[in-house]
């Protein structure tokens, strides 16, 4: 490689970096500062604008091993089977790249945790946001009573740290029964810039 063909691949390499370190939205609670998500997913916001919706796949890989996708990389099928051994785990993406932690609920626990985390996340926006308080109050209430409604339905997810205090993300599958969606509260996260 010339002097010409050098210079020319560090250029690469610095805007390559440089892309990638300004891109990436890493969110965090905004209680525990665990990482929950990133915006490698397809992420919308929910309809009453309460959630980040996170699209998800379930995956398998080797234990210990990191997701191409994370680095930009799509292995085949034929790839991951071949990958695929005793020590493969399995799950859904979101989980497994942020490290969450599946807990358990039963109503009642679910409604008691909501109050606390609910006057938790009010104490973090009356200090970051206030016009949110108002807003996030209000759309809070009826989401918590729709989920309680469907419990059964829903896995439970907490940060890395499994610090109770912080979030609770929820996990479900979309009408295909096939693809995983989870739901976080958009005002108890913090957005940083890997």
């Amino acid at each position: 490689m010339g002097p010409r063909s050098a210079m020319l691949f560090v250029l690469f390499l610095c805007a390559t970096t440089t892309h990638l370190s300004v891109g990436m939205i890493i969110y965090k609670d905004a209680i525990t500062g665990d990482e929950m998500f990133s915006d490698i997913y397809k992420v919308k916001t929910s309809e009453d604008e309460i959630f980040y919706e996170v699209e998800g796949k379930v995956v398998t890989r080797k234990e210990g091993s990191v997701d191409d996708s994370l680095i930009g990389g799509d292995a085949t099928a034929q790839e991951v089977a071949e990958s695929i051994d005793e020590s493969a785990v399995s799950g859904v993406n979101i989980v497994l790249n942020h490290n969450l932690q599946e807990t358990q609920f039963t109503k009642h626990e679910y409604m008691e945790y909501m109050k606390e985390y609910m006057k938790k996340v009010k104490e973090h926006l009356e200090e970051e946001q206030p016009e949110r308080v108002e807003p996030f109050m209000v759309a809070a209430t009826p989401a918590v009573k729709h989920i309680v409604q469907n419990l059964e339905n829903w896995q439970f997810f907490i940060g890395e740290t499994e610090n109770k205090e912080g979030m609770v993300a929820l996990l479900n599958y979309r009408e295909d029964g096939i693809t995983p969606y989870m739901l976080f509260f958009k005002d108890g996260l913090r957005e940083e810039r890997a």
